[in-house]
Formats: structure tokens, sequence, C-alpha cells
């Protein structure tokens, strides 16, 4: 007799294995390995602006492939990664940048999750209190147990 995996099994193990090994395919790559695998970890870090979630390493869109032959080109003609991540944000702003710096223009997109999460704890919190203040609705009387007890057809 075969025995089946439980659904939630399987769910785990696609989950898991879905970007394990997702990267896109170039048809060019820089001839030096160590230069490649150089560009590939700074493609990690810079998102795919069409995708959005997506590193442009994993992407499969137009612009991503363009974002990494840029990449590649600048790296060859000896840019640092951190020249080649300026280069990118000022051309892209700081959205290409997987991790986008603290500062006034980008603040939302830092302090907006904990503010929301706290926001949406107080909220619980308040209904929860709400709840506990409002006074226990009284016993049944006699009277409406028997005519509940008529409604529902028992004796």
């Amino acid at each position: 007799m075969r025995r089946r995996l439980p659904g939630w099994v399987l769910v785990l193990m696609l989950m898991t294995a879905s970007h394990a090994q997702a990267m896109a395919v170039d048809a060019v790559t820089l001839q030096d390995p160590a230069l490649e695998a150089r560009a590939r970890i700074l493609m990690q870090g810079l998102r795919c602006l069409v995708c959005q979630n997506q590193s442009i390493e994993i992407s499969d869109a137009e612009l991503a492939g363009d974002l990494r032959r840029i990449v590649r080109e600048r790296i060859a003609a000896g840019d640092t990664d951190d020249q080649v991540r300026a280069h990118l944000v000022a051309r892209y702003g700081d959205w290409v940048l997987m991790r986008p710096p603290v500062k006034p223009s980008t603040l939302v997109l830092w302090a907006g999750p904990p503010v929301l999460l706290i926001l949406g704890g107080v909220a619980l919190w308040m209904t929860q209190k709400k709840r506990k203040d409002e006074p226990e609705p009284p016993p049944l009387t006699e009277a409406e147990k028997a005519q509940l007890r008529a409604l529902s057809g028992s004796d």
C-alpha cells in the first residue's frame, strides 16, 4: 500500500525548493569567475523595477536583464560595489535597492510596518477592553426559558 504525504508537507517542500536554485540565465557573463560571483552577489541586493519583489538576479524581466548587463559592465570597468550601487541609485532612485537607506525620503518604508503593527495592536487591545466593559446580559427568566423550549419543540 502506498502512503501519501500530508498536503502541508508537500506545500512546505515546494515553498523551500522554489527559490533554492532560481537564477536568471544570461547569454553574456563575465569571463572571470571571481568577478561574475561578485556581480551575482551585488545583483541579489538590487530590486527588479518591474517585478518589485524579486532581485534582478532571479528576475526574467527585460529590464532586470538590462540591469544585470549594466552591473557586469560597471564591474568589468573596475567600479567598486558601492560605485555600481551609486550609479544605479542615481539613475533609478533608492527603490532599486532591496534594502534602501534610512533617510527622510525612505522613512515611510522603514517606519510604516512597525507603526501599522503597533496601531493594529492598540486597536485590538481597545476592542477587547471594550468587550470586557460591556455588562453580561441578565440570565433568562423562567418564562423566557419556557418560551424557548416551546419554540425549539422540546419539553
